[in-house]
């Protein structure tokens, strides 16, 4: 295994965890706002994430939670 495949690998497994995690999400939402609409602000990461939250809570599809 050479060095390029070895940072190729690292590359896909950084993808898959970022998307599992829920990261890249936010990359997507700028890229998204960015190029629909460049004079308005962004949101900073901490809001979007309470957005998507509130969001997320409020959708009774999403399941139940106690806490």
């Amino acid at each position: 295994m050479t060095v390029a495949d070895v940072r190729r690998l690292a590359g896909r497994i950084r993808f898959y965890v970022r998307e599992l995690t829920g990261e890249a999400a936010y990359d997507r939402y700028v890229a998204h706002a960015r190029t629909h609409d460049p004079d308005t602000p962004v949101m900073s990461r901490r809001a979007f994430e309470r957005s998507r939250t509130d969001a997320r809570e409020a959708d009774p599809r999403e399941g139940f939670r106690c806490c």
